[in-house]
């Protein structure tokens, strides 16, 4: 064996040791993850190997998806998708600055516009690379950014990435945020609030109007992360339309399309000028290919379901208001029910214990979430049944709740 060859190999054995002392640590603090083969189908029905098996499957009902609305399986979405892919592919085959801007993704950044109250809006093939291309775009070395403690971490990548000086406001917290403010605000140029318009882990809303304010006050522009909220909030337009929508002023909406739209991509709905500087300055909507048609054919059917129809919109909600109202938790703002348990090793012994009884509840932990805050995420979409869900809740209340650190 070549001297080339040995050495290759211990820089490989170094390599696996490395990632397998890593993985060993994980393992210990209960905070390892694996993925698991998961059918989705309608009805939020979920199918899983059973422990062990590779070919027997259990079925479950699903609480901890994000697909709200169920639109993904929805007959006139699945057939936009299965018509586009007929007419213009299955790939865009190019940026959308080259050769990838096929006919529909105009007629989609018209309906996100229409729905979000602004005069244009860009697509991008994911939430994450949408707020990574967003931000740096914006801000730069000589800004400043103010996010809250809890937004989604994909914000806090697009803050890190901008060279921007960062401030960290504790969740929701105005005061706090003002005082911050009027320490920082001056010594920098241009200056950004970022804040999910519904936090993911929480489920709790933003408050927007008092956000806005400040961000009037102090000068600076206010950035929200909506991937949680169109669809099932503001009769379906949002986290802002939840508040006085027609007056509060946020130049800059960011959601995605994955969550009730029941679809793929992101997007940034803003002004024109500023949408047309995003497309020419956005390193993740310069350098990557377009969504599939597919995607962007599936997206147009689901905001047009939406924008039709405000009763199935707050459904989600509801179906979460009767969970809350059976085991005595606080009235919900959204789709998303956080339970608390504390430890990651218990959140997970509880997990598995839903599973047992027929729910698909996954264990959220560290990174995720804050040391110490372990949680079962439960989401509630228009398809869920109250009888499942109020099963559920006994099941949660007389074994789940005692399990939390702080009973």
């Amino acid at each position: 064996m070549s001297d080339e060859s040995v050495e290759f190999r211990e820089r490989m054995t170094i390599l696996e040791e490395f990632a397998k002392k890593k993985l060993a640590s994980l393992q210990n603090r209960s905070l390892r993850r694996r993925l698991v083969e998961t059918d989705r189908r309608e009805d939020a029905a979920a199918f899983r190997l059973e422990d062990g098996s590779e070919t027997q499957r259990k079925a479950l009902i699903s609480f901890c998806c994000n697909d709200y609305l169920n639109l993904s399986q929805h007959p006139a979405v699945k057939r936009a998708a299965i018509e586009a892919t007929e007419v213009y592919g299955t790939g865009a085959g190019a940026s959308r600055l080259i050769t990838g801007n096929h006919p529909l993704f105009a007629q989609l950044e018209k309906r996100l516009a229409k729905i979000k109250g602004t005069e244009d809006a860009v697509v991008f093939g994911s939430g994450y690379l949408a707020n990574i291309g967003i931000i740096p775009s914006l801000i730069g070395a000589q800004d400043v950014i103010f996010i809250d403690e809890l937004a989604h971490a994909c914000l806090f990548g697009g803050a890190q990435l901008s060279a921007a000086d960062q401030f960290i406001f504790r969740h929701n917290a105005c005061d706090h945020l003002e005082s911050v403010l009027a320490e920082h605000r001056s010594k920098a140029g241009n200056a950004l609030i970022l804040t999910d318009g519904v936090f993911s882990m929480d489920g709790d809303l933003a408050p927007l109007p008092d956000l806005a304010a400040l961000a009037d006050k102090y000068d600076a522009w206010l950035m929200t992360d909506d991937a949680h909220g169109l669809g099932v909030v503001g009769d379906g337009h949002g986290s802002k339309a939840a508040f006085d929508g027609a007056s509060l002023s946020i130049p800059l909406q960011m959601g995605t399309l994955s969550k009730a739209v029941g679809s793929y991509g992101g997007y940034l709905c803003a002004s024109h000028a500023v949408a047309e500087l995003i497309r020419n300055r956005a390193r993740s909507f310069v350098y990557t290919t377009g969504l599939p048609p597919a995607s962007v054919a599936a997206s147009i059917a689901a905001l047009d379901i939406i924008a039709s129809d405000k009763e199935f919109c707050a459904q989600p909600v509801r179906q979460a208001t009767v969970f809350t109202d059976r085991i005595g938790l606080p009235q919900p703002q959204s789709p998303i029910v956080p339970l608390i348990v504390g430890d990651a090793d218990a959140t997970l012994k509880a997990s598995h214990m839903l599973e047992a009884e027929g729910f698909l509840v996954t264990a959220i932990r560290p990174p995720t979430v804050p040391t110490g805050t372990s949680r079962l995420r439960f989401t509630f979409t228009a398809s869920h049944r109250d009888e499942d869900i109020l099963r559920l809740a006994d099941f949660v209340r007389t074994h789940i709740l005692p399990m939390r650190s702080d009973q």
